[in-house]
C-alpha cells in the first residue's frame, strides 16, 4: 500500500485576497484556479521545490477562516529564504533558535498559522541518536 498526503485545505474568507499573498508574498506557483461547479471555487498553490500543493477556494470546506496552525516549510537555508520573503512584503518572525533547529513563524491574512523550519543539520541530527 501506498499513500501520499498532497494537498491541504486552507481556510480562508476571501480568495482573491489569500491567492496573491500567497503567490506573490510568499511565491507559491499557481497550479490552477477553476470553478468546477457553481459556488464551488478551488485554486490549487504549491511551495517551490514541494510535493505538496495547497488549496484555498469556496465550497469546499466548513473550516473557519484563520483557524488553521501548524502547516509547516522545511526550507534549506531558513536565513535566505526568510530574507526573500520579507523583500517580498510577507511578515515573518525573527528567526528562533529552538535546540539546534532554527524556526520562524507567519500568518496569512486570515490568521491560518505555518511554520518555517530550517532544515535541521547533521551535527543536530547526530546528537540525538541512539
Amino acid at each position: 500500500m501506498q499513500m501520499r498526503l498532497e494537498v491541504v485545505q486552507v481556510p480562508v474568507s476571501d480568495v482573491d485576497r489569500s491567492k496573491a499573498f500567497y503567490t506573490e508574498k510568499l511565491g507559491f506557483i499557481l497550479d490552477h484556479d477553476v470553478e468546477h461547479l457553481p459556488g464551488m471555487r478551488v485554486v490549487q498553490l504549491t511551495p517551490p521545490g514541494s510535493a505538496a500543493s495547497v488549496v484555498i477556494g469556496t465550497g469546499m470546506t466548513t473550516m473557519a477562516p484563520g483557524s488553521l496552525e501548524g502547516l509547516q516549510l522545511v526550507v534549506p537555508d531558513i536565513t535566505e529564504v526568510r530574507s526573500e520573503l520579507v523583500r517580498r512584503g510577507a511578515d515573518i518572525s525573527e528567526i528562533q533558535d529552538l535546540g539546534g533547529v532554527l524556526f520562524a513563524y507567519f500568518s496569512d491574512p486570515d490568521g491560518n498559522r505555518w511554520v518555517m523550519q530550517g532544515q535541521t543539520q547533521q551535527h543536530v541530527r547526530d546528537a540525538h541518536k541512539p
